[in-house]
């Protein structure tokens, strides 16, 4: 029995797979697991890659903050923001990385420069999930065999 995963930020539904084999979290007390018949659990998110698996294929997304519903046959995840590995611009997260880093420099007030600090880290881990993956124009991207194998 495959699990249902919903993905949506404030803006917009970003992803939803009804057949997915796995889902893996970033809960803020470690990566998390979702498996079909998984126990209740509701917990927060922080930063953090989101991996959505169905067979030979994957998705990846880039959350930052938010919280998880997990039930036995379907996983929501209610992110604060939420971008797709294929749908980040590593241009303009470089440049907003860039923009960010000037900021932190410039030793600003505290509440100016937690949100630099911020935008920093937003733009650095947009950075390290593009480059985890190959752009392309399908939903799902398919894992090769020897894929697999390196990520254990």
């Amino acid at each position: 029995m495959p699990i249902h995963v919903e993905l949506v930020s404030q803006e917009r539904k970003v992803f939803e797979e009804p057949e997915a084999d796995i889902v893996v979290l970033p809960a803020i007390e470690g990566e998390m697991g979702v498996l079909p018949h998984h126990a209740p659990v509701l917990t927060p998110l922080t930063f953090g890659e989101m991996v959505v698996r169905k067979g030979n294929a994957e998705e990846r997304f880039a959350i930052y903050g938010g919280v998880v519903d997990v039930r036995p046959d379907k996983v929501v995840v209610l992110a604060d923001i939420a971008e797709s590995s294929f749908g980040i611009d590593a241009e303009r997260a470089e440049e907003a990385r860039r923009r960010a880093l000037e900021l932190v420099d410039q030793g600003l007030p505290p509440e100016q420069n937690r949100e630099a600090v911020l935008a920093l880290r937003r733009a650095e881990f947009a950075l390290k999930v593009s480059r985890r993956v190959q752009t392309g124009g399908s939903r799902l991207r398919i894992i090769m065999d020897d894929e697999k194998s390196s990520d254990k």
